[in-house]
């Protein structure tokens, strides 16, 4: 059952004080009003049954036929109509005025100031954050809003964090430091002022601060950059204040500030200027981190991915002094990640952490745990109990491209296209000797794509060669050739091909200095012109020449790839076709199914050709 609020409450009050009034102040709607003439008029017919005449010229009374009626009359004239027209069968009274009791007189006047003490006091209310509006109050505009964690709520530890075991052994000692000061303060050390946690979406960082707060068993002030700025210059740099004055009181503690980049950002970049009011409030946190004033026992973390578009005045040594990157775990640390997301699920026997780990490279702390997550629901779908690796395979499928869309209906037409598309994708990779292993093929449409040829690596790479990348793009223009071999066309299904490859030539040439011709050199470094947006803030740093030589290179790896790609088709074209027919009865195939098709259609090819030999021989 919700709790009423307060609000609620004086509305209702309000409603009924308000029909008190109106019943104090109603008059009786039984008695008809008459004018002076109409009673005259009554009185000479004498239809007045009769009359009660009151000092204040008010004259009442009742008619022949019941009805009640009220008028004034002059005192003077109302004794001429009765001499001029006697009735001696009326009933005539004379009373003094009516007169309400003090207390029932000054009634209204009582409800009027207690409605405008209610109203203020609910108005006071309101502008101090009551009726359940936390700080959000009128009169508390310029507050914190930060959220305090206390050290007896529900915890979490480094337990709960994997895989970053170098980051947690960075951040032991903040939890050390807070709990054991004296260690560090007789060696005559200082704990960092400012921890700086950057790493990509996904990755952990809040966590990490949350199980910081939860080792240390000290309050954790947590708030976002955005809740710093507001509309009104100066309110940014009043809650930075009165954030950094609660810390005060509660130290030693911990303030993490997620999405710092929010309010961290360079001061004066930016077309026409810088932001008032988001510059005064990153003035305010620097001067708060390390200005004159002392916080001892305040110890800051903040995260963001972002790193690059923060103020150097922010970095430096004295506000952050340690940036811990964070970034994408290693196959051991999924494996670790996994563990911990798997906790509270029940896994079939055949499931292997360490296999499922080495199927994921690239993934996030967060990718991981949604993963598990939709292998469980697929669990739950599939009518079963107990979570098995096709679950688990599919849950990866689903995270990196999307769900099926097997109720799409496609013609036979777009389903041949689409197989002979996806089977190029796989033979051209299948024989570039530095593609990564096929592992699985689909002409289900998934997400955005029509079909998908999904290859993962063996291992975890740090670096990627000039030859690797070569063979990358040869694998992403398999498709696009498959289709001009086969179909004698090409279709609109390659521009995600095409787009990748172009940018991974582009970027070949630009950023990795891999031209034979233009050598070691770096093109179109954006100069930390974050503010101007990515197209507009990537200042052009090289002549027309340059770029001329850049379009011709870039071109050179496109065709170079390109017909690469169409040798190995041209000589692989049965298994291409092989390939292509499986797709169309089975429509997904594992890279196992991949391999069986290729070493079944070589082993006929072979015989075939043993076969011409023995024939060529004989005659």
């Amino acid at each position: 059952m919700k709790k009423v609020s307060s609000t609620s409450i004086w509305i209702v009050v309000f409603v009924l004080m308000i029909f008190a009034i109106l019943a104090l102040l109603e008059t009786n709607k039984n008695v008809s009003t008459i004018s002076v003439d109409k009673f005259q008029e009554y009185w000479v017919k004498k239809e007045v049954k009769s009359v009660q005449v009151s000092e204040d010229k008010t004259v009442a009374g009742e008619l022949n036929n019941g009805t009640k009626y009220e008028t004034v009359v002059p005192i003077q004239r109302l004794m001429q109509v009765m001499d001029k027209y006697p009735n001696v069968s009326v009933k005539e009274t004379y009373v003094k005025p009516a007169t309400m009791p003090m207390w029932l007189q000054i009634v209204p006047t009582l409800l009027i100031i207690l409605m405008l003490v209610a109203f203020w006091f609910m108005y006071m209310q309101q502008s101090q954050g009551g009726g359940g509006g936390g700080n959000r109050g009128v009169m508390n505009f310029g507050k914190s809003r930060a959220k305090i964690a206390t050290p007896d709520k529900k915890k979490v530890t480094f337990d709960d964090v994997a895989g970053e075991d170098e980051e947690k052994e960075e951040l032991a000692e903040v939890v050390d430091f807070l709990k054991q000061p004296k260690r560090y303060l007789e060696a005559g050390a200082r704990i960092p002022k400012g921890i700086l946690l950057i790493g990509p979406p996904g990755t952990g960082k809040t966590l990490l601060a949350r199980a910081v707060s939860g080792e240390a068993g000290v309050p954790f002030y947590s708030i976002s950059g955005s809740d710093f700025v507001e509309m009104f210059v100066g309110v940014g740099a009043s809650r930075v204040r009165d954030l950094f004055e609660q810390a005060k009181k509660s130290a030693p503690c911990i303030i993490f500030i997620d999405e710092i980049d929010a309010v961290g950002r360079q001061r004066g970049a930016g077309v026409g200027g810088g932001h008032d009011e988001r510059e005064q409030t990153l003035n305010q946190l620097l001067v708060e981190m390390d200005g004159f004033g002392v916080n001892e026992g305040i110890i800051m973390i903040a995260a963001t991915n972002r790193p690059d578009i923060l103020d150097p005045a922010l970095l430096r040594p004295g506000r952050f002094d340690r940036h811990i990157l964070v970034g994408a775990p290693d196959v051991k640390g999924r494996e670790e990640i996994l563990k911990v997301h798997s906790k509270n699920k029940h896994l079939a026997d055949e499931v292997k952490l360490d296999v499922l780990a080495k199927r994921t490279p690239g993934f996030t702390g967060a990718d991981l745990e949604n993963l598990m997550n939709e292998a469980a629901l697929l669990t739950v779908r599939n009518n079963k109990k107990i979570i098995e690796m096709q679950e688990l395979d599919e849950a990866v499928t689903r995270v990196i491209a999307g769900p099926e869309k097997k109720s799409k209906v496609i013609s036979e037409k777009d389903r041949k296209l689409t197989a002979y598309h996806e089977a190029g994708h796989a033979v051209v990779m299948k024989y570039s000797p530095l593609s990564d292993p096929i592992h699985q093929i689909s002409i289900i449409p998934r997400g955005m794509a029509g079909g998908y040829t999904m290859h993962l690596p063996e291992e975890d790479t740090a670096y990627t060669s000039k030859l690797k990348l070569k063979d990358e793009i040869v694998g992403l223009l398999g498709g696009r050739v498959a289709e001009k071999l086969i179909l004698h066309d090409i279709s609109t299904g390659a521009k995600n091909d095409i787009d990748r490859a172009s940018a991974i030539a582009r970027k070949m040439i630009m950023e990795y200095g891999m031209s034979d011709e233009l050598g070691p050199i770096s093109f179109g470094n954006d100069h930390n012109e974050v503010f101007l947006g990515r197209d507009l803030g990537k200042s052009r740093n090289f002549s027309e020449e340059i770029a001329n030589k850049i379009d011709s290179e870039v071109k050179a790896i496109i065709d170079e790839a390109y017909a690469k790609a169409e040798k190995i088709l041209a000589e692989h074209v049965s298994k291409l076709h092989a390939v292509a027919q499986e797709l169309l009865i089975k429509e997904k195939l594992e890279g196992t199914d991949f391999e069986a098709i290729i070493a079944r259609t070589e082993t006929e090819e072979v015989a075939k050709s043993e076969s011409s030999d023995i024939e060529l021989s004989k005659s």
